[in-house]
């Protein structure tokens, strides 16, 4: 069901989608990975679906390199280059088990990835090749974003490692996770202060890079996407998180099927959208902040899978100024 201001897309994914991110610079392209093995190319403006390609197994992340080209990876391994224009797919390489994170930095002109199989590797866009791996002492990768030259990886031991991009041969810092359970997803601050956390036991955490004593004070975490049902609080996984590029605030979905928009800087949630249809599997903002894309799906958290049981589905919202901008 659509709403003022918001847009359900048609031909949505017919298994968990697993990534939603807008192409450089537009609010128009959307990329879209899912379990069902597809990448899919949305223009959002015309609600259509543009293009779609495959992997052998489920995708579980995807990525723009500039407004044609993409790359994806996931449970089969691999990690694939798709041009949109000329339908060419090239496989970049692999990894010696799924893959989790794909993330690519303009910085360096290079493709991230991050692998169950505990290491990081960098690709070098034109080349073609693998150019480092670097081993995690962390744990399995579940969750990555990178900001110019930082990189920031979270690992299935709770640990956080932060990367110097132009200096990938050891890692800068390797911190504990300030959140007492498994992490879902982390994004980079735009202006490059710091990195916010979600887990799975409703809790998002606000950390800075500077080490600084003053600044590390300033580090918080706080409970959210839970509610109160008889008296009993469920608890539900921080799934996604984005930031809005020009305000630095950040919008959180979660699986109780919400999303809220958060000012981290002044510790304040600045809107709640309505109840969407089942978990908020991942979010992205455009470039510029006026959309936001909204990928709902199933994760399989109750023991007794609802009924009828959820179908996916994709939305775009067009965010007003007042539900983004600290007040």
């Amino acid at each position: 069901m659509s709403r003022k201001g918001e847009v359900q897309i048609n031909n949505a994914p017919v298994d968990l989608i697993s990534a939603a991110k807008f192409a450089p610079k537009t609010n128009q392209f959307l990329l879209v990975s899912s379990w069902d093995t597809s990448v899919r190319l949305y223009d959002v403006t015309n609600n259509t679906l543009r293009h779609k390609f495959f992997h052998t197994s489920p995708v579980l992340d995807c990525a723009f390199l500039d407004s044609v080209k993409t790359v994806s990876g996931g449970l089969d391994n691999g990690v694939k280059l798709y041009d949109l224009n000329t339908h060419i797919e090239f496989s970049l390489g692999n990894h010696d088990a799924a893959v989790k994170c794909v993330e690519f930095s303009t910085m360096v002109n290079g493709i991230l990835t991050g692998s169950w199989d505990r290491t990081v590797k960098l690709w070098d866009a034109r080349e073609r090749e693998c150019v480092g791996s670097y081993e995690q002492s962390g744990g399995k990768v579940y969750a990555m974003s990178c900001m110019e030259e930082k990189l920031v990886v979270a690992t299935s031991e709770r640990k956080v490692l932060i990367w110097d991009l132009r200096h990938m041969a050891n890692y800068i810092e390797r911190r504990e996770s300030s959140l007492k359970y498994q992490t879902r997803t982390v994004r980079c601050f735009p202006n490059k202060e710091g990195y916010v956390m979600g887990s799975i036991e409703g809790r998002v955490a606000v950390e800075f890079f500077d080490l600084n004593a003053e600044v590390q004070q300033k580090k918080y975490a706080f409970k959210c996407h839970r509610a109160k049902e008889n008296g009993v609080e469920n608890i539900y996984p921080v799934n996604a998180i984005s930031f809005h590029n020009r305000y630095n605030t950040f919008a959180t979905g979660g699986s109780d099927g919400y999303v809220n928009i958060w000012d981290g800087f002044n510790k304040k949630r600045l809107c709640q959208f309505h109840l969407y249809d089942t978990s908020i599997s991942s979010l992205c903002f455009s470039d510029d902040g006026s959309t936001l894309a909204i990928a709902c799906s199933y994760m399989d958290e109750a023991e007794q899978p609802p009924e009828p049981y959820p179908v996916p589905t994709l939305y775009v919202r067009y965010v007003s100024e007042q539900e983004a901008r600290p007040k």
